[in-house]
């Protein structure tokens, strides 16, 4: 059967087909979560609703969940319902490649082939470049924004945003036929996002003296109205990049600067002359104040030679050398206690099994860029972990033993065989 051109489906049809992606964008990373899975019972159903009302113009975004995190640090986070994330993954793949064109090549954040392995990676390009490889003097400039998801002004973000989506259709042509290219529908989805107040309209889980602990410039609740982007949401991250693109193009083409990375609100300067980035702090603070209506944060002004080494993205760089930050070593060692208390048993389930092997390979493939062998050896070594598991290529993965990879076979093939059964 041949596939149907763009140009001979409908306004309908195309946006079904843009539906129907979006849906499998936001399951793939949320695979058998309590939400996902509740979607899916009656998926189908689900998405001809949420298609119907995004065609005829009466969606609405629907109650969020609220809760605190721990990791890295006490957080409040706003989980929207499943068919929400799917009309996000909708809007991110009509808007995204558009903005991504603008961006400037070291913004990390929530870009393909990019995150915070490769920010690393391009801060020490950066230090060795400016230093023509650890000969010359240079110095690092590290600044942080104050709260800056709850900071965000949501009229300035529509505006940026507005202005950017009015300009790309006026020199390639909007064409209201097309989803993708309808400025009424895609202005539709922009508004709804953003303008959605998460604080009227959600659950708050968790104990209430938790909630006391968090700052108010950390939580949505306690900012003025229209100010404030929830995190959690794919959206947000996109939004947050656009929101500082102005930022990061000033900071390259005003001040001709060319070693400079950013990662959400984490940005650095490394320049030969530690005078010059003493001058550019209220330089950045008054852009930042003035036309976004952020603050710098006070107390995370690092300015030191490149020599004392800097922390970025979990990392510690030093010349030659990376380490992981102490705080991510701890969580680690955290993590080993539990799982070699959990592995004194002499048998483990096929679910207890993944659940350990992937925990430990989260923290073994993170750990595995940095100087940190000696880490590891010593919280493993000798542990009931090695029960169960053993490590390949100096720590780099747990792989289970093979009386466990035959179990795992025979429940696969149990299934298949019922699977066989049941549609037959």
């Amino acid at each position: 059967m041949q596939r149907e051109s763009m140009s001979s489906l409908s306004y309908a049809e195309q946006l079904r087909n843009d539906l129907f992606r979006a849906y499998e964008d936001a399951r793939k990373n949320k695979r058998n979560t309590i939400a996902q899975l509740e979607f899916e019972k009656d998926a189908e159903h689900n998405l001809i609703e949420l298609y119907h009302e995004l065609l005829d113009g009466s969606y609405v975004p629907g109650k969020s969940i609220c809760f605190l995190t721990h990791f890295p640090v006490l957080r409040e986070v706003f989980a929207s319902q499943f068919r929400d994330r799917v009309v996000h993954h909708l809007l991110f793949n009509y808007i995204a490649p558009i903005f991504e064109k603008t961006f400037i090549y070291d913004s990390y954040s929530c870009r393909k082939e990019k995150g915070t392995l490769f920010g690393v990676e391009r801060l020490e390009h950066h230090i060795r470049s400016c230093t023509n490889n650890y000969t010359h003097t240079a110095y690092i400039l590290k600044l942080d924004i104050q709260g800056y998801f709850m900071s965000i002004n949501k009229n300035i973000l529509y505006g940026i945003i507005y202005n950017k989506l009015m300009k790309q259709w006026e020199e390639k042509g909007k064409n209201c036929n097309i989803p993708g290219k309808n400025p009424e529908f895609i202005l539709f989805l922009v508004e709804s996002i953003i303008f959605k107040d998460h604080t009227l309209d959600c659950e708050v889980m968790g104990n209430k003296k938790e909630w006391m602990l968090l700052p108010a410039s950390k939580s949505l609740f306690c900012q003025p109205k229209g100010i404030g982007l929830p995190i959690g949401d794919l959206t947000s991250q996109l939004f947050s990049n656009i929101y500082l693109n102005e930022f990061d193009n000033m900071i390259k083409r005003r001040f001709k600067i060319r070693h400079y990375g950013r990662y959400v609100d984490d940005f650095y300067v490394v320049h030969p002359s530690k005078a010059y980035l003493k001058s550019l702090i209220p330089e950045i603070r008054t852009f930042l104040k003035e036309r976004l209506g952020l603050t710098l944060h006070p107390k995370k002004i690092y300015l030191q030679p490149y020599t004392h080494g800097v922390a970025f993205l979990g990392a510690f760089v030093k010349p030659y050398r990376k380490y992981a930050i102490p705080r991510s070593v701890n969580n680690f060692r955290s993590k080993a206690k539990k799982i070699i208390s959990f592995s004194t048993r002499d048998e483990l389930t096929i679910g207890q099994l993944e659940a350990i092997q992937a925990s430990l390979n989260s923290y073994l493939g993170y750990l595995g860029h940095y100087k940190s062998y000696k880490i590891i050896h010593k919280s493993l070594t000798g542990s009931a972990v090695f029960k169960h598991l053993y490590f390949a290529s100096g720590y780099k993965k747990s792989i289970p033993y093979k009386r466990y990879t035959n179990k795992r076979r025979e429940r696969c093939e149990i299934a298949h065989d019922l699977n066989r059964i049941l549609t037959a």
